[in-house]
Formats: C-alpha cells, sequence, structure tokens
C-alpha cells in the first residue's frame, strides 16, 4: 500500500514551528514542523539543518513560507532522493530587501538590540509584512500581531543571522535544477516582496503552477489557514495522486 508523503513545513522568517492544527484540509496527511535555528547565518547550512531533519523520511513535500520558502529552495536544488514535491508561499529566489529603509534598518539591526530591535526594527518589519486585507481572514490579522509574535518567537541573535544569510542570496540560475512537482502560493498583495518574485519561480522551476490566493497577504498562512490548506491539499491531489 502506498503511503502519502509527509508533509514538512518549514517556518517563515520568524523561526517558530507552524501550527499545524490550523491546516484544516491537510489533516489527513502527515506532517511534522520544526523550529529554526538561532545560530545559521548560511542559508546553505541551514539546507544541511533540514535535510538532517528530514532523512528518516522515504518521501517527503516540503511546504515552505516565505523565508521557509528560499529555505525550501536550497534543499530541492540538491535534488534529494525522498523529495517528492514543493510549496511555496510568499517565497523568493534571491533577496526581497529593496526598501532603501529596510536595508538600512537591516545593516544597522546588528549593533542595535533590546529596545531599537523590538521597538524599531521588528515595528517595521511588521509594516512591511501588513496588508489590506489581513483583517478579513478567517484569523483577523494585523501588524501588531506580526509584531508581538516576533517578539515572542524570534531573539535578536536570530533575525540577524537570518537577514544576513538572505543578504546575498540568489537561486535564480539553481532552479532549473528543481524537478518535483512545485506550487507556488502567492498573496494578492505583497508590499515586503513583490509581484516579481512569484514570476522568477514559475520560470525558473520547470512546471510549477501558481495560485494567486485573492484577498490575502504575506501573512496569508496566519490569516487565512484554511483557504491556505485547501490549495495546498488539492495540489497534491492533483500532482502526487
Amino acid at each position: 500500500m502506498k503511503t502519502d508523503p509527509t508533509l514538512v513545513m518549514i517556518p517563515c522568517f520568524a523561526g517558530a514551528p507552524w501550527q499545524l492544527d490550523q491546516l484544516t484540509h491537510l489533516q489527513r496527511h502527515p506532517m511534522r514542523t520544526l523550529r529554526l535555528p538561532d545560530d545559521v547565518r548560511e542559508l546553505e547550512t541551514l539546507a544541511d539543518f533540514i535535510a538532517e531533519q528530514v532523512k528518516d523520511l522515504e518521501s517527503y513535500v516540503l511546504v515552505g513560507d516565505s523565508y521557509g520558502a528560499v529555505s525550501s529552495i536550497a534543499v530541492a536544488t540538491r535534488q534529494p532522493k525522498g523529495l517528492k514535491g514543493l510549496v511555496l508561499s510568499g517565497g523568493f529566489a534571491r533577496s526581497p530587501i529593496t526598501s532603501p529603509l529596510l536595508k538600512t534598518l537591516a545593516a544597522l539591526a546588528p549593533f542595535f538590540p533590546g529596545p531599537f530591535y523590538r521597538q524599531l526594527t521588528l515595528r517595521f518589519h511588521a509594516a512591511q509584512l501588513a496588508s489590506s486585507f489581513d483583517e478579513e481572514g478567517e484569523i483577523p490579522w494585523s501588524a501588531g500581531k506580526s509584531r508581538a509574535f516576533f517578539v515572542r518567537e524570534t531573539s535578536h541573535q536570530a533575525y540577524v543571522n537570518r537577514i544576513r544569510s538572505i543578504a546575498k542570496t540568489d537561486y535564480t540560475a539553481l532552479l532549473k535544477k528543481i524537478a518535483v512537482p512545485t506550487l507556488i502560493l502567492t498573496p494578492e498583495e505583497d508590499k515586503l516582496i513583490g509581484k516579481e518574485a512569484a514570476g522568477i519561480l514559475l520560470n525558473g522551476i520547470k512546471g510549477s503552477q501558481e495560485v494567486i490566493m485573492p484577498r490575502t497577504g504575506h501573512m496569508f498562512r496566519f490569516s487565512h489557514p484554511g483557504a491556505y490548506s485547501l490549495e495546498i491539499g488539492k495540489f497534491l491531489e492533483r500532482a502526487l495522486h
């Protein structure tokens, strides 16, 4: 009897494990998640960590959200034997930090922990994650909720290391190495990542499919978990059965 691949959920920039119980349309699938390590400064090192977490699995699908998406791309370009599919939400192949102010804050962040990090860096970061659709989600969301989530889950060290890990990252030329069915989940409004990022993934990953989720923003995994998991479930039916 063929068993379903395990869905391995790779966290966003905050690094916190996913709340799997919110993914209502995926409950019949085996799932696992993890916490990102705080001390990793290179995406290839993070890919090593993820590979270690899945080495006991015969088959799996990586489901990466935002920073978790580029981390999943780093793994998928290695063409690991057990990887059967890829879901990338709010993802990117190269650094999405284009705002001069955000670049300045990222450059200053290593030198200013404590109140500067919590009150200025995280407040501005959360504002970049926000969309006009957040409050109408299944779970109403806001920039304040995003900031509180980061304050609770993301140490200053982890934030700085993750910023450094994507500063010079560009997997665009390696996307052609990804040889598994791939779903690109894109929110309708994404100030942080921008529309170009999904196009790069769609053009670079052979046979990939994009679904744009209407009236959602970058934090759609948090604000619309039911609709989000429904699209993943439909992809799994199409691609793996």
